[in-house]
Order: structure tokens, then C-alpha cells, then sequence
């Protein structure tokens, strides 16, 4: 009888080991198998992170070039409003330039064409500055019909001595089937120590 329970007992001890082998396994390889999905997701977001960081650069690099078109076909379109508005037979356009502009501190100037004002500008401390260092202004685009008309400019701001300075300057010209432009100059005279002020025709 001993015998058959020593028999039992190191059967039971088998199927023990047999059972722990099947059910007590080592948890590693079982915790690695639930962390590979993890791993899966966590490679594949990194894979998406470049992808997206792309796909904005290349989406912002086509804003910037839609915004080129834009600008681009803006400019074309005035260019053509100009052309149809103002065609090369009877356009005349009056712009404003100033040299170093110690002698005379530019307020305002009014334009008028055969005793009509046709423009009338304010001048604002930037404005004057951006003439100072070559900016040309156009003041007036328009139509006039070709032959004799005459051009007067007044000029006011501050002049010599910081006194209010009023000045005008006159010139007729003969309007072809070209167009025609005319410069309105403010230069300081060094020698007189006043400003002088100047009607250039150009064809």
C-alpha cells in the first residue's frame, strides 16, 4: 500500500509539472505578444508624423504660388482696365518727383488742366520721405484730346526759414496721338536758397 501511494503521489508530482508546464508558463513571451500591437501603433504614428509634415509644406507652397498668381493677374487686369480707360491716343499722366528737399518741405499740390483741377493730394510725412530717397508719384491718369493744352501745378509747405510756402509753375504743351507725361520736379536751388519748382514734358 505505501508503495501504490509513492506510485500516486509521483504521478500527481508528473501531471503537476505537466499542468505548471502548460499553465505556468514564463510571462514574457505572453507580455511581448501584447506589446507588439503597441509597437505596430506607435511605428506607424511615427511613419505618419514626416508624412504630415510634408503634406503642410507642400500644401503651403501652393498657397504661396496661388498667392503669386494673384498678385500677377491683379497687375494684369489694371494694366488692361488702364489700357481700355485710358488709350495711348489721349492718355496724359502727371507725376510728382523731388530731389534732396532741404529748401522746401512738400504739404500739398494741385493740378490743373486747361483751368480744370483735375487732382488735388495731401502729402503725409512718409510719403514726402519716400520722394526724398527717388520715389516717383503719379497724381493724375487721364484723357485729353490731341492738341494745345496747358498744365498748372501749385505747390505748398513749408519753405526757407520754416515760413509757408506757396508756389506754382506753368507750362503748355501740344497733346499728339501719343501718350504724353508730365513730371512735376521740386529741386533746391543752392545758390538762391529757395526751392524751384518745374514742368518736364515727356513724350
Amino acid at each position: 500500500m505505501f508503495k501504490r501511494s509513492r506510485s500516486l503521489l509521483a504521478a500527481g508530482c508528473l501531471a503537476g509539472l505537466l499542468c505548471g508546464n502548460a499553465f505556468s508558463a514564463d510571462p514574457a513571451p505572453a507580455a511581448a505578444a501584447a506589446s507588439a500591437p503597441m509597437a505596430a501603433a506607435s511605428a506607424a504614428d511615427a511613419a505618419v508624423a514626416p508624412a504630415t509634415a510634408a503634406s503642410a509644406a507642400s500644401l503651403d507652397g501652393r498657397i504661396q504660388d496661388l498667392k503669386g498668381d494673384v498678385i500677377r493677374l491683379n497687375r494684369d487686369l489694371l494694366v488692361l482696365e488702364e489700357e481700355l480707360l485710358f488709350p495711348a491716343n489721349t492718355q496724359v499722366a502727371v507725376f510728382v518727383s523731388m530731389d534732396v528737399g532741404k529748401m522746401f518741405e512738400l504739404g500739398s499740390v494741385q493740378v490743373k488742366l486747361d483751368d480744370k483741377v483735375v487732382a488735388n493730394y495731401l502729402y503725409t510725412p512718409l510719403e514726402v520721405k519716400a520722394l526724398h530717397r527717388g520715389g516717383v508719384q503719379r497724381v493724375f491718369l487721364g484723357n485729353l484730346k490731341a492738341g494745345e493744352h496747358q498744365i498748372v501745378a501749385v505747390f505748398t509747405g513749408g519753405g526757407p526759414h520754416f515760413r509757408d510756402y506757396k508756389r506754382g509753375a506753368t507750362v503748355k504743351f501740344d497733346k499728339t496721338t501719343d501718350p504724353k507725361y508730365i513730371e512735376l520736379q521740386i529741386k533746391d536751388n543752392t545758390g538762391k536758397l529757395q526751392p524751384e519748382f518745374e514742368v518736364k514734358v515727356w513724350q
